[in-house]
């Protein structure tokens, strides 16, 4: 399965954010087993680098990204990206290139915790304990 992980659970790990910490681990986790192929938007890494240097500090936000850069494959955001994000209809512009960034990277599902931001999307969107639900149930 091709997942896109969209930034908050990305976000969720590094800051170690609680709630939410042990299940955004446990889909860096599938990626890294590879039970999926953990996908993150050529786009996302500017946004991490941005939140997370702020509290992190600089050498251990690129030492984290380094990490994701291996752990997942990096999905291409060009310019058909933009122009498919541009005529969606999302409220944020930043969930719109994460759904065409999916969409046109032919991505499977995009797991994030605010599967309300995608309402309406013909894609796949799941919550990280229903897609962790759904990979036990297929185990």
């Amino acid at each position: 399965m091709k997942v896109l992980i969209d930034t908050n659970i990305i976000v969720d790990v590094a800051l170690d954010r609680d709630p939410f910490f042990t299940q955004s681990e446990q889909i860096v986790r599938l990626a890294e087993l590879k039970q999926i192929e953990g996908y993150i938007s050529a786009s996302t890494f500017s946004d991490l680098y941005y939140v997370i240097r702020k509290i992190k500090g600089k050498g251990w936000t690129f030492q984290f990204l380094q990490k994701m850069a291996t752990v997942c494959q990096i999905a291409t955001v060009d310019q058909a990206v933009v122009s498919m994000a541009l005529t969606t209809n999302f409220r944020d512009f930043e969930d719109a290139i994460q759904y065409s960034t999916a969409v046109l990277n032919h991505l499977d599902v995009i797991v994030t915790r605010n599967s309300q931001d995608f309402a309406g999307a013909a894609l796949t969107i799941m919550a990280p304990d229903t897609l962790i639900q759904e990979l036990t149930n297929y185990s």
